[in-house]
């Protein structure tokens, strides 16, 4: 039936052709000198019903520009695009790959797939199977409002130049070992591709990009994921709006630099709400990150890069950064409620402070006697017991003895006994204030949805 459709579509659009020779003779040379071609290609809509091989005769016969309206139903795949089509329908519509390879793999630019679900790739790490796979030739392709479910690897960007994954639903794979499960979005070599306004639920991470630049990856929504967003070698990209709540890890942004993350949202993440090794050169601004249980952020051999208002409140650690990490401007951030607010284990001094502006620290009990917002007194994080503890910790069983506290009272006495560390010499009075998103207040009040 679809391809008896095809043959009469085929001779509507040779018919088109045909007119487009005549019309010029019926109106005269000047018409023919205002259209540089001899047919003009006329697309077609096809509707493709659930039926054991429509969907792949339908793509077989196909013609460039034509739109494939699947009927709600199981349609079998996998399939493989080589032409710019668009395939839409409702979420009633599903491609089940039969868990072989990719259900959808795009090889041709301009390729939309729209408004569909699709489900049941290949199982194979190493041939990358995925809900929707698309190749070096999928440049500019559209993956929009589909539920995507029960893939490998739920959409993979392999090297397209200015792809767009937006607003799906994409839940992965819940095997016991989270290394043998792919991601929800890969990226890679995927230049000025953008993933944006996706749910992304289970799976190993997220969004994982490796080796490209200029991505922006924006208001997207993750939960029980190894690490929400995983950057490796990424450079001069955006990460903002995103939610990452109840995941290992928020953000982890690995050997890439220039990279601009703000008002993101880490919500009771277990390990790092931030996480940056060998990260250079980016801004890491008004982001929250609130009731890990580990630490709100983790900076391992990074330099040179700038956090200012954020918020960071109720980890074990508010801050952990090694001596590795040098030149980094921590200005305007809210440290609160952190049972140790910062971590380093170092001897220089190091000012957090910039144009007479520091943080808010909530442990701080210094007065602002001249109301500039400004406490009248600096304030160091840690002191030389911190480091004791640090090094030795079975020294916390010491911790209330009177000699411990008699250092410390030295300590504040002496400035000078202070072995190195955070100053911060413009502490402020008031924190810093970042709503949290309206999604994140919603799903806290529905116990057990994982939706």
């Amino acid at each position: 039936m679809v391809v008896a459709r095809q043959k009469g579509i085929k001779w509507i659009r040779r018919v088109g052709e045909i007119s487009a020779l005549l019309f010029p003779l019926a109106f005269g040379s000047s018409f023919i000198a205002s259209v540089n071609a001899a047919t003009i290609q006329v697309s077609a809509t096809i509707q493709v019903p659930a039926v054991a091989g429509s969907l792949v005769a339908a793509v077989a016969a196909a013609s460039s520009g034509d739109v494939l309206v699947l009927a709600p139903g199981v349609h079998q795949g996998p399939i493989t695009i080589e032409q710019p089509l668009t395939i839409t329908g409702s979420h009633k519509s599903v491609i089940d790959g039969k868990g072989t390879g990719s259900t959808i793999t795009v090889a041709a630019a301009d390729v939309v797939i729209r408004g569909i679900t699709v489900r049941n790739s290949g199982r194979e790490l190493a041939t990358m199977d995925s809900g929707i796979f698309i190749n070096k030739s999928g440049h500019r392709a559209l993956v929009e409002n589909n539920h995507i479910f029960d893939n490998l690897f739920g959409v993979y960007l392999w090297g397209p130049k200015d792809a767009i994954a937006r607003g799906n639903r994409i839940r992965g794979l819940q095997t016991r070992h989270v290394n043998s499960r792919g991601n929800g979005v890969s990226v890679w070599n995927s230049p000025g591709s953008i993933v944006e306004n996706n749910k992304i639920r289970f799976g190993r991470d997220g969004i994982f990009s490796t080796t490209s630049k200029r991505n922006i990856f924006r208001n997207n929504d993750f939960r029980h994921t190894r690490i929400a967003i995983h950057y490796m070698y990424t450079n001069n990209s955006t990460v903002t709006g995103n939610v990452s709540q109840g995941n290992h890890v928020g953000f982890a942004l690995m050997f890439s630099k220039k990279l601009k993350v703000t008002g993101n949202h880490s919500i009771g993440d277990r390990d790092h709400g931030i996480l940056l090794n060998y990260t250079n050169n980016s801004v890491i601004e008004g982001n929250l990150v609130k009731d890990g249980k580990a630490k709100c952020v983790f900076i391992y051999n990074s330099s040179k890069n700038i956090f200012q208002g954020n918020r960071f409140e109720g980890c074990q650690i508010g801050i952990h950064f090694t001596a590795g990490s040098e030149r980094n401007q921590v200005t305007g951030n809210a440290f609160i409620a952190n049972a140790t607010q910062v971590k380093y284990v170092g001897t220089r001094d190091i000012d957090w402070s910039s144009n007479g502006r520091g943080n808010y620290w909530s442990d701080n009990p210094a007065f602002d006697l001249d109301g500039n917002g400004i406490a009248d007194t600096p304030y160091r994080p840690n002191d030389m017991v911190d480091q004791v503890v640090w090094a030795h910790p079975a020294a916390k069983l010491l911790l209330n003895s009177p000699g411990i506290q008699v250092l410390r009272w030295s300590q504040s006495r002496f400035p000078s006994l202070h072995p190195g560390g955070v100053l911060d010499s413009a502490p402020l009075m008031k924190p810093i204030e970042i709503d949290i998103k309206k999604e994140i207040e919603i799903s806290a009040n529905q116990t057990g949805n994982k939706s």
